[in-house]
């Protein structure tokens, strides 16, 4: 018998190390010492007070209980999952009727989650709760409001219960444009995606130019920098036009000393060099002798030329 004994024991001792850490690390819930729970001190005294009257009133009109958890963060769990042990805990609603709502918001990972009791899933399916978080939390969040964000949620919330739309004492609030992208905005469909295929298009065919004609294709290399600083900014905005630029940077030198192996390469390098003229993909390459006199046509005849324009960084993107 004692042998069975430890041999269980020793069982229980393994699965407790294998078991994840993040389940663990979800059982740090706080005491449910009211309606609202600020453990991540986001509320004013007033806002609390508010949102404490509207959740009594909603109570004792239906019997629905909804809470507020703010948090500083959620941990390793995701912010679903550590709503659910939450509920869990708490055991929101009233027994046999499941009706309680539960709404987390975890400010230093910039989530939230509206967990609803199965007794309300009817009345505040998953995509009303979706749409509240967009609509009434979301925009105030992001202005830094959340005494608006969590108040303006928790009143969509009674109102969506009480079979309103919304609540009509109140305005969503209008989110500010974001300060990373310095006041850009894109330019709006479907005109991006026409600028977009011209814009990328050019830079694509004179950049694979570039790479692919020897010597005189770095003039290319430096000429084109610019371009693809100033025009990407309009489509994508400048966070992913800065990541295109540095892809721009390192892939166009790479690209042209793997290439210089290439028998192609070399000869086209020779005939240029003894000829001033080669023919790579159907492009004629042309070169005056000297860098400053070098050319690209196409065997159509179009051509190109760079004339010392300039940009105002005109353009801008969003996000949050």
């Amino acid at each position: 018998m004692s042998r069975a004994i430890r041999v269980a024991s020793f069982a229980i001792f393994v699965a407790l190390l294998l078991q994840p850490a993040a389940l663990r690390a979800d059982i740090t819930i706080p005491y449910l010492s009211g309606r609202v729970v600020d453990d991540a001190h986001i509320l004013s005294d007033a806002a609390r007070d508010r949102i404490t009257a509207l959740s009594k009133a909603h109570e004792a009109k239906t019997t629905n209980q909804v809470v507020v958890l703010t948090v500083p963060t959620v941990g390793d769990a995701s912010v679903e999952e550590y709503a659910v042990k939450v509920f869990e805990r708490w055991k929101l609603g009233q027994k046999g009727k499941d009706n309680g709502v539960l709404v987390v918001v975890a400010p230093q990972d910039r989530k939230m989650r509206i967990e609803v009791g199965y007794g309300l899933e009817d009345t505040l399916p998953d995509g009303a709760a979706g749409d509240i978080i967009r609509k009434w939390m979301t925009p105030a969040f992001k202005a830094g409001d959340y005494d608006k964000g969590i108040e303006d949620g928790v009143a969509a919330i009674v109102a969506k219960l009480e079979g309103m739309d919304g609540p009509t004492d109140r305005t969503p609030a209008a989110a500010p444009a974001s300060s990373s992208n310095g006041g850009f905005t894109t330019v709006p469909m479907p005109m991006a995606l026409f600028i977009g295929a011209f814009i990328f298009g050019a830079l694509g065919l004179f950049t694979v130019v570039g790479v692919m004609t020897p010597g005189v294709g770095w003039l290319l290399y430096f000429f084109l920098i610019p371009f693809w600083s100033i025009f990407p900014m309009m489509i994508i905005g400048p966070r992913p036009t800065l990541f295109l630029v540095g892809t721009y940077l390192l892939a166009f030198p790479i690209a042209k000393f793997r290439l210089r192996s290439q028998e192609w390469y070399k000869k086209a390098a020779r005939e240029l060099k003894t000829s001033g003229t080669t023919t790579i993909g159907g492009f004629t390459m042309t070169s005056g002798g000297s860098s400053s006199g070098s050319s690209w046509s196409s065997s159509s005849g179009s051509s190109f030329s760079g004339g010392g324009g300039s940009s105002g960084g005109g353009g801008a993107s969003g996000s949050w």
